[in-house]
């Protein structure tokens, strides 16, 4: 990974984090255990999720540039939706709470995608790569 893709993870994994733990503590206040529990789970899902999706997405975007957009694009879609069936079927379960489960899933992944646009809009990344100009006169 280049610096400005682990610039642009840090800036996403620590506000996901920290959503996490703040769901957590919210949950635990609120439901218990139970609740702290599904929070918990519910911030390290996301993390997972998001985390191995942007580095899927950065080495596709070195390796195939021109498919960057409709990979991302897809990338989003595919997360969501398993985000979604991971809802559905811990739905009725009696090991955590699924509302605190659902609730800090729904809050760590919006503060995952803010996150990614701000890191996004901040980074300095050149639209051309003054090396590649040298290499091929």
């Amino acid at each position: 990974m280049q610096s400005n893709d682990v610039r642009t993870l840090l800036h996403c994994a620590l506000p996901t984090a920290a959503a996490g733990v703040a769901g957590a503590a919210v949950s635990a206040a609120v439901a218990g255990g139970k609740g702290a529990l599904g929070a918990a789970l519910g911030g390290l899902l996301v993390l997972l999720f998001m985390s191995s999706g942007l580095a899927v997405l950065l080495r596709t975007a070195r390796q195939f540039p021109h498919l960057f957009q409709s990979m991302g694009l897809l990338l989003y879609t595919t997360q969501i939706l398993l985000l979604m069936i991971v809802l559905i079927v811990f739905r009725g379960t009696s090991a955590f709470n699924p509302k605190c489960f659902a609730f800090t899933l729904l809050a760590a992944t919006l503060v995952w995608i803010a996150a990614q646009v701000l890191s996004h809009m901040k980074a300095k990344v050149p639209y051309v790569e003054p090396d590649s100009a040298r290499a091929s006169s």
